[in-house]
C-alpha cells in the first residue's frame, strides 16, 4: 500500500473515532513530515519501511530539524500509533514485522518550571494597571485567564473550550472536558468565583449578549489555542522572565507545586489535575519532595510523640 494512502486512511480513522482537532492536527503534521522524509529516501510503499527507516527519520528530526528529546518522543508516539494501526487494523504487518516494535522513547531529563509568587503578582499587577487605566477588553480577559489557570490548573484545551454554562456559581464548581473527552468537575474557591463573576458582568456589558465561551476574541468568538499562546508570547516579552517559560502548562505545574507545598495529599492532587495514572502525579512529589520540608515539619507524627 502506498504510504500516502495509508496515512490518509489512518487520519480518516482518527476522524471517524472523533478524536480532538488538536490530536488529528498533530498526527497530520508528523506523518506528513515522515512521508516527506521517506520520499527523500526514495521510499513510497509501506512494505519498504523498516525500523531503520524510522530511526533515520528520528535522527533527521534531531540533527537537521533541531528537535529536542521531548519533541522526538512526541513524534515517536504518533508514528507508533500509525504503524500499530497498519498492523492491527489493516494487517499490513505482523506484530513481529511492525517497524516500530523496537523503537523506544528517548530518556529525558525531568525539569518542571514553576512561577514564583512574585512573578504571578507581577503579571496580575500589569493587567490591573491596564484595567484601571482604560478598562480594555484584553486586560480584563487576560487577567481572568491567568487567575483561572493559577486557581484551577486547567490545561490549554480545557481553557479555550470552557463555556459559561460549565461554570456553576451557585455551587462554585467548574466542569471541564479534558483528555479523551472525559468530563470532570473542579471546585472553585470564592476568590476565583468573584473574579469570574466580575469578568462575566464585563462581557455582558461589552457584548450585550453573553458569548457562549468564557474566553473569546474581541468579536466574541472562541479563542483558539494559538491565540492564547500568542498572548503569552507577548506577555513574556513584557515580563522578561529569564528562568521560566510563560505557558498554560507552567501555570498547571505551579498549581500542582503550590498545592503540594500547602499540604495537599497526592491522591487529592491527582483528582484536581485529572491524571488517569497516579504515577503522573507522583512525578511532582518526587521533584518537590525536598520543598515539602515545612509541611513535614508541621505534620510529622513524631511532633506529638515523646521519645525517651
Amino acid at each position: 500500500m502506498l504510504l500516502k494512502f495509508a496515512i490518509k486512511d489512518f487520519i480518516q480513522d482518527r476522524e471517524f473515532k472523533n478524536m480532538s482537532k488538536a490530536t488529528i492536527t498533530g498526527y497530520k503534521y508528523n506523518l506528513e513530515e515522515f512521508h516527506s522524509y521517506c520520499i527523500r529516501e526514495e521510499i513510497m510503499d509501506t512494505s519498504e519501511v523498516t525500523g531503520n527507516t524510522i530511526k533515520g527519520y528520528l535522527l533527521y528530526c534531531q540533527k537537521e530539524r533541531g528537535n529536542n528529546p521531548k519533541s522526538i518522543n512526541h513524534k515517536i508516539i504518533n508514528v507508533k500509533a500509525f504503524f500499530n494501526y497498519l498492523t492491527n487494523e489493516l494487517e499490513l504487518y505482523t506484530p513481529k514485522t511492525n517497524p516500530v516494535v523496537k523503537i523506544k522513547k528517548l530518556e529525558v531529563d525531568i525539569k518542571i518550571e514553576v512561577f514564583t509568587d512574585q512573578q504571578v503578582k507581577q503579571m496580575l499587577s500589569y493587567f490591573a494597571h491596564l484595567k484601571h487605566r482604560d478598562k480594555s477588553f484584553y486586560a480584563m480577559r487576560d487577567s481572568a485567564i491567568i487567575i483561572t489557570l493559577i486557581g484551577t490548573g486547567v490545561r490549554l484545551g480545557e481553557l479555550v473550550n470552557l463555556k459559561w454554562n460549565d461554570i456553576n456559581f451557585d455551587h462554585n464548581v467548574i466542569t471541564v472536558f479534558g483528555k479523551k473527552r472525559m468530563q470532570s468537575s473542579i471546585p472553585m474557591i470564592d476568590k476565583l468565583a468573584k473574579e469570574l463573576s466580575e469578568y462575566r458582568l464585563f462581557c455582558e456589558r461589552k457584548f450585550k449578549k453573553l458569548p457562549v465561551y468564557v474566553f473569546t476574541t474581541r468579536e466574541g468568538k472562541q479563542c483558539s489555542p494559538d491565540s492564547i499562546k500568542g498572548m503569552f508570547k507577548r506577555l513574556s516579552t513584557i515580563m522578561n522572565f529569564k528562568d521560566v517559560r510563560l505557558s498554560c502548562h507552567t501555570f498547571r505545574h505551579t498549581f500542582a507545586h503550590r498545592c503540594l507545598m500547602a499540604g495537599m495529599d497526592v491522591f487529592s492532587l491527582q483528582k484536581m489535575l485529572r491524571h488517569t495514572e497516579l504515577s503522573m502525579t507522583e512525578k511532582y512529589l518526587a521533584l518537590w519532595g525536598t520543598a515539602l520540608k515545612d509541611v513535614n515539619d508541621k505534620y510529622n507524627p513524631l511532633n506529638k510523640i515523646e521519645i525517651f
